[in-house]
């Protein structure tokens, strides 16, 4: 909430529509990081894992139970939100005040009581998120980079616009990173993501869920190019 305060909403006053409050928080996130730093030094450490145990065999992949809990508490952090964007009121409310703040305040809706609603839940669902996967890697004051470009990544390939499809966004890039490291290198994983985002970009801007429409969209475009151009 106070990161809405101090880095969003000032900017958001010159330009609602631009996204330069993206940059904004990520240099609270550079001096938070900086800070920790210099609290705790940028030496990784250990994390201890939640929950104990052998590993569990699955179609002959062998899990533990600390990446188990991690899918089940994804899965269903996913479903209710989804649940609470679609089946709501308040959800309802929320997705329009992201497509059109201006015409959802015209209409009563309190914007900035709902965005510092989200900032809110943002933060909660990261710290939750940080406690699952810090077991996975070594905690250290920058962990939070990789996985933040990992998640921007999974968006791109899912769609922002659903939490389902963003979530297989991510499966699919974790599949095609092991894949890269397993059949190009082992350091692939540093750059593999950048150049799926590409190819994304240029496909289905949308989302791979969103591909068939795209691909259709391309297509009429040239039919009326042709069209137009023809004798």
């Amino acid at each position: 909430m106070v990161v809405y305060f101090i880095a969003v909403r000032p900017v958001l006053r010159f330009d609602r529509f631009s996204f330069a409050w993206l940059v904004s928080t990520l240099g609270v996130g550079i001096i938070l990081e900086s800070l920790a730093a210099l609290k705790w030094g940028t030496s990784s450490l250990p994390f201890p894992n939640l929950l104990n145990g052998r590993d569990v065999s699955i179609f002959n992949a062998k899990l533990t139970w600390q990446q188990i809990i991690t899918i089940v508490v994804g899965i269903a952090v996913v479903g209710l939100f989804e649940l609470l964007r679609t089946k709501t009121l308040f959800g309802k409310i929320g997705m329009a005040i992201s497509s059109d703040p201006d015409i959802a305040s015209s209409m009563g809706a309190n914007v900035t009581r709902y965005t510092i609603f989200a900032f809110a839940l943002g933060g909660l669902l990261a710290g939750i998120a940080g406690v699952l996967v810090g077991p996975f890697s070594f905690a250290s004051p920058y962990l939070g980079e990789s996985f933040g470009i990992s998640g921007f990544v999974a968006l791109m390939i899912g769609g922002i616009e659903r939490p389902a499809a963003s979530m297989g966004g991510g499966l699919i890039l974790g599949v095609l990173t092991v894949l890269a490291n397993t059949y190009i290198n082992s350091q692939a994983s540093d750059w593999f993501p950048f150049i799926v985002v590409v190819v994304v970009l240029i496909i289905s801007p949308n989302g791979v869920f969103m591909a068939g429409s795209s691909i259709k969209n391309m297509m009429r475009w040239a039919t009326r190019a042709r069209t137009k151009v023809a004798p």
